[in-house]
């Protein structure tokens, strides 16, 4: 038995009790297990911690910080352990209310297609499932690498007769189903640094698709954005009033409103139950060099100073060589006071003791320690950083590819550390 085979049925095995359990027992044992997820998965706790404490427009408590972590791993660990119920779910309206879907019905029978836009909030998978009881559609997803796996979650997706396409297929099949009248549903908050349009979503840029507002406007339909909430065994759909393409006015500026529009909406809807939305992907995603290594392709990081004058100058002159290979990431930089970085940042924090740089701060997930303060790499890693990286190993990870007469050149040991082989 191949290992992909016997990672599918061990999972099919051991959550095949939860198909025969109500929902209310599923979302109980699913906030346990979420909660002993958050204390287990390291990785994934810093990213959303590191995410919620990025989004500006909440100015939670460190507390209140770690309750909304919380909330969302145990969300998370729901949706999971509700796939093997849903499999067997015969009549979802038991399960799934939409309180508004009025307007959408009548464009439907109109004949006019229509974009469902939505994001990951509690178990966005009903939103599919409920819109295919009521109309022909068609949704985007991305396939995981366990082919048995994913076959089988397509096979929920689909149980109402709508039909899953992939990524590459999306923009020529959504032109297809919205030119005869049928839907295409958008799970729209991926951070896609490639697609040269950024919203401030909850207060800090956020680059995104604008695929839906581009097949809105081709197609002459609308968008609808569509918000889900957990309730008491079950969910409550809710849908906006639709937000029509302006073709009396430049495709590009069409675009750009129809996406902020439909962004807006996501937002408010987001802060209104933040433990149920998604925190753990990379929703800040940033521009980074294609050569970067993945290790050190962070959305936010940390440039930490020394306070002698002589060591300040020697590593302020090279950091403009760091800001080339970090061109658009969230750059914090904790500076000894009176003295100015070489190049600019999102925030300049001064201390005066070296003891200052120790900050309560979520927010930075890769740190550049130039200081030989040894206390910042403990502290920062049990915060949200994946790595506290000093110019001793920089250097060491630099050696290998640099020639004798460029090791002590500041500026290549940043390119040879963290990019790899052949970058510009």
């Amino acid at each position: 038995m191949d290992k992909e085979r016997f990672q599918y049925l061990l999972i099919r095995v051991a959550t095949f009790p939860f198909s025969l359990m109500p929902y209310t027992w599923i979302h109980r044992i699913g906030k346990v297990l979420g909660s002993i997820a958050f204390y287990c998965m390291r990785e994934y706790r810093k990213r959303t911690l590191s995410n919620l404490s990025l989004a500006t427009d909440f100015s939670f408590s460190r507390k209140e910080l770690i309750s909304i972590a919380k909330k969302s791993f145990q969300n998370l660990a729901i949706n999971c352990l509700e796939y093997p119920r849903l499999s067997k779910e015969k009549d979802f309206s038991r399960v799934i209310s939409c309180e508004n879907p009025e307007i959408a019905n009548t464009l439907y029978k109109e004949g006019k297609g229509i974009i469902f836009f939505c994001g990951h909030q509690s178990n966005w998978e009903v939103l599919f499932l409920d819109g295919t009881s009521r109309m022909q559609g068609i949704a985007i997803g991305k396939p995981i690498k366990n082919k048995l796996l994913y076959h089988w979650i397509v096979s929920i997706r689909e149980k109402n007769g709508g039909r899953i396409i992939a990524p590459r297929n999306a923009v020529r099949e959504g032109l297809r189903a919205l030119k005869k009248g049928a839907f295409i549903g958008i799970v729209g908050d991926q951070g896609m640094p490639d697609s040269g349009y950024a919203f401030p979503f909850l207060g800090r840029r956020a680059w995104t698709s604008t695929a839906p507002a581009l097949l809105a406007y081709k197609t002459e339909s609308p968008i609808i954005f569509a918000s889900t909430h957990r309730v008491k065994g079950g969910y409550k759909i809710q849908y906006s009033d639709p937000i029509w393409p302006n073709l009396s006015q430049p495709m590009e500026l069409s675009v750009k409103s129809m996406m902020d529009q439909v962004l807006t909406l996501m937002q408010e809807s987001v802060k209104k139950h933040p433990g149920e939305w998604l925190w753990q992907h990379n929703r800040w995603k940033q521009q980074t060099l294609k050569t970067l290594y993945k290790r050190f392709r962070q959305d936010c990081i940390c440039i930490i100073l020394p306070q002698a004058e002589e060591e300040f100058n020697k590593i302020s002159i090279h950091l403009p060589s760091l800001k080339t290979i970090y061109p658009s990431v969230f750059l914090f930089i904790l500076a000894p006071a009176s003295r100015i970085p070489s190049i600019a940042a999102d925030e300049v924090i001064f201390y005066s003791d070296l003891k200052e740089t120790l900050l309560d701060d979520f927010r930075f997930k890769l740190i550049f320690n130039f200081t030989n303060y040894l206390p910042i790499h403990r502290h920062y890693e049990k915060l949200s950083a994946f790595e506290v990286l000093d110019l001793a190993t920089l250097k060491a990870l630099a050696a290998p590819h640099l020639p004798d007469h460029l090791k002590e050149d500041l500026s290549e040991i940043f390119k040879k550390s963290l990019c790899r082989p052949g970058a510009p």
